[in-house]
């Protein structure tokens, strides 16, 4: 996404993470773990007989999960048990201001973009300071800070 042409809002559709990766609320914590170290991810949509209830995410697997419990153990451990049920979900469409504004006010790390009900994609505190990144570069795209 150019900023430097925009003209009006954009939408989440514009500046989030297509995202394909989701897992089972039944699925042991290993598959979540599996996905986001493969992929480099920290969180994975959550879905239930293929709807969307959850967000496992990298914070608080590590937080809940005693990291000495061998693979065997971790299997065990059912992605239910760790993750956070109704998330922030947002349509395809929603103005990127208020998807930010609300993350913020609600101290949360994602946002799960759905297109009529179905997981489309992921918006993550990652994603906003790429855009963010994006913004100040198309705007000071001469380089450098102040010069205090």
């Amino acid at each position: 996404m150019d900023i430097r042409n925009l003209d009006h809002m954009p939408t989440i559709k514009s500046v989030m993470t297509p995202f394909p990766y989701a897992v089972d609320i039944e699925d042991p914590v290993t598959r979540a773990e599996d996905i986001m170290r493969d992929h480099g991810l920290r969180h994975v949509p959550v879905e239930e007989k293929g709807e969307l209830v959850g967000v496992a995410t990298h914070r608080d697997i590590a937080l809940l999960v005693n990291p000495a419990l061998d693979r065997g153990h971790r299997q065990k451990i059912r992605v239910r048990q760790v993750c956070t049920l109704d998330p922030y979900v947002v349509d395809l469409n929603a103005p990127l201001d208020s998807v930010v504004a609300e993350m913020a006010a609600r101290h949360i790390g994602s946002a799960l973009v759905v297109r009529k009900g179905k997981l489309v994609g992921i918006f993550t505190v990652t994603d906003a300071c790429t855009t963010l990144a994006g913004i100040l570069r198309a705007r000071f795209a001469s380089g450098g800070g102040d010069a205090a």
